[in-house]
């Protein structure tokens, strides 16, 4: 499955203007580092939030979550590709469609 790929894993994923680490814990619980936060959220910051994973098919998952400033964020991770496919609603609203990539860093 999928989302063993997720299970203790780090990942450095780049969005272009911003940037994270994101380390999962299990599918379910994951850390993530704003490495650079692009004027959306401050370099540096860190939150562990639960996430809700699906596996769409094998290699490619739905990863969503909420953080504590009302952010909801929904990524689609294809793992054959390196891609990520996201798309956020800040706290007031605002969406944000992003791509970019990911890679394992251990």
């Amino acid at each position: 499955m999928s989302q063993e790929r997720l299970t203790n894993r780090r990942y450095f994923v780049d969005l272009g203007e911003l940037t994270l680490e994101e380390n999962y814990e299990s599918d379910e619980r994951m850390t993530f580092t704003v490495i650079k936060g692009g004027g959306l959220v401050p370099d540096g910051y860190t939150e562990t939030v639960n996430v809700t994973t699906v596996e769409i098919r094998p290699d490619i998952l739905l990863l969503s979550w909420k953080e504590e400033t009302g952010a909801v964020i929904v990524e689609l991770w294809d793992f054959d590709r390196g891609v990520v496919h996201g798309r956020f609603a800040q706290p007031d609203g605002t969406p944000i469609s992003v791509m970019g990539t990911m890679k394992a860093l251990d």
